[in-house]
């Protein structure tokens, strides 16, 4: 059975519109994604507030708003301090794929090494959609719902996870 499936990974912190606009984009081409949780094993950080748990949560329920969730497995893939062998833990930790979507540059190389196709995803505002700039937001207490998708937001705040974030970036000073 030939497979049809891409892999997305990112570490989704938090997972954003720019982020839902590349999966939308990269399911215009493709059966399945598979959404890989990068970084997996951090959290609690500036870099990396949510769990792993809370970042599955944030994405599965948009993409069950959204009516997607059928057509993407959510997987996760934990940093490993030697470049050479990510790729074989990529594949450890995920189903399947065919095909890479990525913009990085080393995600690129590393992938097109173990001769996959590799292709780009067109970036959706993305001086508007950067993660670290969207924890910052919230951090501070400025305008951010509008810059992740509502089911995330919601996770957010109703998880106090807002509150993590303030305390995150009050601890660096």
């Amino acid at each position: 059975m030939e497979i049809h499936r891409a892999l997305y990974i990112g570490r989704f912190q938090p997972f954003h519109l720019g982020h839902f606009a590349a999966l939308k984009y990269i399911l215009r081409e493709e059966k399945e994604v598979v959404l890989a949780i990068g970084s997996s094993q951090h959290s609690h950080t500036i870099e990396n507030p949510f769990t792993l748990g809370e970042r599955i949560e944030m994405i599965y329920a948009t993409l069950k708003e959204e009516g997607i969730y059928d057509r993407v497995v959510i997987s996760s893939v934990p940093d490993v301090e030697r470049h050479y062998i990510w790729v074989e833990l990529v594949l450890q930790n995920c189903p399947k794929f065919n095909v890479v979507y990525t913009n990085d540059p080393l995600t690129t190389l590393l992938f097109m090494e173990k001769r996959y196709e590799v292709k780009p995803i067109p970036f959706y505002e993305r001086e508007k959609y950067e993660a670290k700039k969207i924890r910052q937001l919230i951090a501070n207490d400025k305008e951010w719902i509008d810059f992740v998708p509502k089911p995330v937001a919601n996770y957010i705040l109703q998880n106090k996870l807002d509150l993590r974030l303030k305390k995150l970036f009050s601890n660096k000073n």
